[in-house]
């Protein structure tokens, strides 16, 4: 009998081990846009009348051009494999884009598209850390970052910055995290979840810092370059002192409002954008071929003609600026860029409403979510456990009502 019970035991034991995921996924933290985006699915099916300001997705469609040169790959019969790091063309229009609107010198063989700018992230982090590598990240900072670290057994070192300073980084800062372990920098600039921009000088404050530390490679992530209100956008790869250590990460999700299509790219040094391309072999090959051919067509686009798109947002912008400074709980700065504001909501912690306790930002959102019909992303997914992300990128009506309900149950 006592062996029967083992035998039981042991079988139990095995199937449970079976059923487990690696500690790889087991450690992997979900992405807090997409669990509240998935929230908001469920309390819809519901029938509940739910506002989503969680993702940052343009409620634009990607523009009738780019549409039509789409269904021109169909009918032209692009729908075989293609180059894994993308077609020659497109790579050239990416060379060409960075010349164009960035001032940077990459060639069309430094040059990887990916399946979405998530995957270029992906890549760089698997190609360039080896376990214990370090890798330094201003917070707050896009949700995937730190996990994309982890998962290549990386360790993220995470910086605050404040909102007085809004949201960056200063030389001074960047310079104490570093170490003889770090081997990568990744920031984005405008930024998600803040919208704060870097000047020429800020940048080139940190291009000095890492130009002391030939072992770190730089990551800007220039997603949302076009979506940019202030002073012309500055890439960290124009200072020639680091220029062969920074790879710029871009993509046609925001700007284009292509978030669909998933096409994502970067410029790198040779030796990074031949490893990159190796590994994207081995994971899913080339990136859609439709959306490559029709992604030629937006880059090789005057960007003036998405211009009325980027006025639309500064509309956006502003109108939640003001109704966002009318609520009380909410300590907000002005965004230079991106669909986003970051309020500062601790004035909001210790306050109870209805037996619902607001303990972090966290409980904050999960209470909008219930007494306001407002879907928000809480800061500590983003590494900054005071502030709330709201994203401005719906429509003009959905955010004057989105902030009336807010202001309603806050105050």
């Amino acid at each position: 009998m006592g062996r029967q019970n083992l035998g039981y035991f042991c079988a139990l034991f095995a199937a449970q081990m079976i059923h487990q995921p690696s500690k790889r996924i087991a450690t992997l933290s979900e992405s807090a846009t997409l669990a509240m985006a998935a929230r908001v699915r469920a309390c819809i099916a519901q029938g509940r009348d739910v506002i989503d300001l969680s993702l940052g997705e343009p409620d634009f469609s990607a523009p009738q051009f780019i549409a039509e040169a789409a269904k021109a790959a169909i009918d032209g019969h692009f729908d075989h494999y293609t180059p894994v790091a993308g077609y020659p063309e497109l790579r050239a229009a990416i060379a060409h884009k960075f010349k164009r609107d960035n001032g940077l010198a990459y060639e069309p063989d430094q040059i990887v598209v990916s399946t979405g700018a998530k995957q270029s992230l992906a890549n760089l982090c698997l190609s360039i850390l080896n376990p214990g590598d370090e890798a330094v990240i201003p917070a707050p900072y896009w949700v995937s970052y730190p996990e994309l670290v982890r998962l290549a057994e990386g360790v993220p070192v995470t910086v605050p910055t404040t909102l007085e300073n809004r949201f960056k980084i200063t030389a001074e800062q960047l310079e104490s995290a570093l170490s003889g372990r770090t081997r990568l920098f990744l920031f984005s600039s405008p930024a998600n979840p803040s919208g704060s921009a870097y000047t020429e000088r800020e940048l080139a404050a940190l291009a000095a810092v890492l130009a002391r530390h030939p072992q770190v490679i730089a990551v800007s992530d220039e997603v949302y370059e076009h979506i940019h209100y202030g002073n012309v956008h500055q890439s960290l790869a124009r200072f020639a002192q680091i220029a062969d250590r920074v790879v710029t990460v871009n993509g046609l999700s925001k700007a284009f409002a292509m978030t669909g299509w998933r096409i994502g790219y970067m410029g790198a040094p040779k030796w990074l954008a031949d490893a990159c391309t190796k590994l994207q072999g081995q994971l899913t090959a080339n990136a859609n071929a439709i959306a490559q051919r029709a992604a030629i067509t937006a880059l090789e686009a005057d960007p003036k003609k998405i211009r009325y798109r980027v006025d639309a947002f500064r509309r956006r912008r502003d109108l939640v600026i003001a109704q966002a400074r009318e609520i009380k709980a909410f300590q907000t700065l002005l965004p230079d860029g991106a669909f986003y504001i970051f309020p500062d909501v601790s004035k909001c912690f210790g306050k109870a409403y209805r037996g619902t306790q607001i303990g972090r930002a966290w409980d904050l959102s999960l209470y909008l979510l219930e007494h306001a019909g407002v879907a928000t992303v809480a800061g500590e997914a983003f590494g900054t456990a005071n502030g709330l992300r709201i994203s401005y990128a719906a429509s003009e009506a959905a955010l004057r009502e989105a902030f009336k309900r807010m202001k309603h149950a806050l105050d």
